[in-house]
């Protein structure tokens, strides 16, 4: 499955699954980011260690290891 470090910039993906528990779960859900939402991948720093993406109308980084907690399907 893919996730959202797999994908370039400028790519629109599907949230399919969040594959975490407990506080980081919370925090992803409460920024947007859970089941059937529609991200879109504005940036990623140089050696892919944070990514940014636009969940509605927020941007929002997140680092490396989170983002590939997010299974996502390509729209």
């Amino acid at each position: 499955m893919k996730t959202l470090l797999d994908c370039n910039k400028t790519c629109v993906v599907k949230v399919i699954k969040l594959n975490t528990k407990g506080d980081l779960k919370q925090r992803l859900i409460s920024f947007g980011i859970m089941k059937e939402a529609v991200l879109e991948v504005l940036e990623h720093a140089p050696g892919k260690s944070t990514i940014e993406i636009k969940v509605g109308k927020m941007r929002i980084a997140l680092r490396a290891q989170e983002a590939e907690l997010i299974e996502v399907q390509k729209i």
